[in-house]
């Protein structure tokens, strides 16, 4: 595959946790200037990340809305692994910023130190080592458990939670599992049974957790839920920080109520003396270790690499967490349809200069991808009226922000058109409409304005005149322009109705206000409004 360099030579990204040399050439050869800081302050962070297009992290960073806002030509911020908490999402999303991560390649380094935990757990391994070498010999204090029959219980059934599943398999332990997204049909029932989360707890006696941290599953594991485990059962979290109560963990451990727990990630990382694991018994504690495996380091690494290039470089998205479009590959098969859709939202943000309530986007004929069509609609709409910077990742949250009410849907009947898009914008007056379609391979033109039937390509500057239906209204405008010097490059007619005429006129440039109300002057024109097609892309 080959890139235009000169085109990206003067992308930057910014690497703030350490990945692999691997990855760093990856992004190097493809032209991009990487910066690597480390163990920075939030200043620095916002002094590095300027003018950079793109951002790699592991666990160690966080990036909130402070840093996202002062990210000024940021697009893209990738993680190095699964978990996204330590990104502001909603601040990433309204601010146009992509977000990637790995979700797929540290999936069996975190199977195998979860085995490993659970393992070290049942016999006892870091107290054994510990008090050897402090010269103790207690083997009857360090009696351990085997992991044959015993019930584990799998809370998360995605890839990590299946791969766990099937380690634990070949030990004879018996698996139950937790996971509102899953049923008993997606999985053999000689090998693990679905239940509910209460009955889990109530029969398991060891425990792992393969959730993300969200609002949902935050201190999921508080005080009541550990009550529910038998005192004898063991709990094992290699998944996310905050999932456990530490607080209500550290208590259950000290009233011997559950019987032991292996926990690699924590609510603050690092982790200082002030966390209540510290001190609680029959614990074992790593830092974070889950991903870190020389494989995994490397394959994370490799993987949002590539992300980041192919997006910065090819606008192609590999595992995107915050983007309202599945496959952007789309994005590319139906851009005229797109570029079409954004300039009929720069005229309806023209003609609707107050607020909105409601805008409708339908989709006909070969158009089918109505999501990406309002999207494009959107950011057409947007763009002149916010001061944010506005794409397709942000379009709808910024449009839902100001209150407005957004449909969008898909018809068969394309109105004799071979495709088309009809939108409608409501706002305190009447609903203005306005529809196109793409004629031939890449050809736009607007077909209705304003309930008109019409054909017009959208270039230029647009005066729309609703007149009487009575001769000489077009030669008098016309001797309006011209006392103004102001040149006609088109004038389309649509069909008259119930007495009354609309017509485009097309000027190069948009005409002043004291012409405009000239016009008005008129006892035969009705309305006139002006719009500009700034954003179109025709060559005539």
């Amino acid at each position: 595959m080959s890139y235009d360099f000169n085109r990206n030579k003067t992308l930057k990204v910014l690497i703030t946790d350490p990945i692999s040399e691997t990855g760093i050439s990856i992004l190097e050869k493809a032209g991009i200037k990487t910066i690597q800081l480390f163990n920075a302050t939030i200043e620095d962070k916002i002094k590095a990340c300027s003018d950079v297009s793109g951002w790699i992290i592991r666990s160690g960073t966080t990036i909130n809305e402070e840093i996202i806002r002062a990210s000024k030509h940021l697009r893209a911020i990738g993680r190095a692994g699964v978990g996204i908490d330590n990104i502001d999402i909603l601040a990433a999303t309204r601010n146009g910023v992509i977000v990637m991560n790995t979700p797929d390649v540290n999936t069996i380094s975190a199977a195998e130190h979860t085995i490993a935990m659970m393992l070290a757990l049942s016999r006892n391994i870091s107290q054994g080592d510990h008090e050897l070498r402090q010269n103790k010999w207690n083997r009857h204090l360090l009696v351990g458990t085997e992991l044959r029959n015993k019930t584990l219980g799998i809370v998360g059934l995605g890839k990590i939670g299946r791969e766990v599943m099937s380690r634990s398999l070949p030990f004879g332990m018996n698996i139950l599992g937790y996971d509102p997204f899953v049923n008993q049909k997606m999985f053999n029932e000689d090998e693990i049974r679905i239940v509910e989360l209460y009955e889990l707890l109530e029969q398991s006696d060891f425990i792992t957790i393969h959730v993300p941290l969200n609002s949902e599953t935050k201190n999921l594991f508080n005080k009541d839920r550990l009550k529910k485990m038998k005192n004898t059962a063991r709990i094992i979290n290699v998944s996310r920080g905050g999932i456990i109560n530490e607080e209500d963990l550290a208590s259950s451990l000290i009233d011997n109520e559950i019987s032991g727990a292996a926990i690699d990630v924590f609510a603050k990382e690092p982790v200082d003396k002030s966390n209540p694991l510290i001190n609680a018994p029959n614990t074992l504690l790593t830092p974070h270790l889950g991903a870190s495996t020389e494989e995994a380091k490397e394959g994370v690494s490799i993987a949002i690499c590539e992300n980041i290039r192919d997006y910065l470089l090819e606008d192609k998205l590999n595992n995107a967490v915050n983007m309202p479009i599945s496959d952007l590959s789309i994005i590319k098969e139906i851009q005229p349809g797109l570029d079409l859709a954004e300039m009929m939202g720069g005229l309806q943000n023209q003609l609707n200069p107050g607020a909105v309530k409601k805008i409708q986007i339908e989709c006909s004929g070969s158009l089918t991808e109505a999501k990406p069509i309002a999207l494009a609609f959107l950011k057409g709409f947007l763009a002149r009226r916010i001061p944010e910077r506005v794409n397709y990742i942000n379009s709808e949250t910024l449009a839902i922000e100001l209150g407005i009410k957004i449909e969008h849907s898909y018809t068969n009947d394309s109105f004799s058109y071979t495709n088309l898009v009809r939108t409608r914008v409501s706002g305190p007056d009447k609903p203005t409409r306005i529809a196109g379609s793409i004629f031939g391979h890449k050809q736009p033109k607007l077909v209705n304005i304003l309930g008109y039937d019409i054909d017009v390509t959208p270039y230029g500057c647009l005066l729309l005149a609703k007149n009487r239906d009575v001769p000489g209204v077009i030669g008098k405008i016309g001797t309006i322009l011209g006392n103004h010097a102001v040149n006609i490059s088109g004038y389309i007619l649509s069909k008259s109705e119930q007495g009354q005429a609309f017509s485009v006129i097309r000027t190069n440039s948009l005409v002043n206000e004291k012409i405009v109300q000239e016009i008005l002057n008129l006892k035969e024109i009705i309305s006139l409004q002006q719009v500009s097609c700034e954003n179109s892309f025709i060559n005539e």
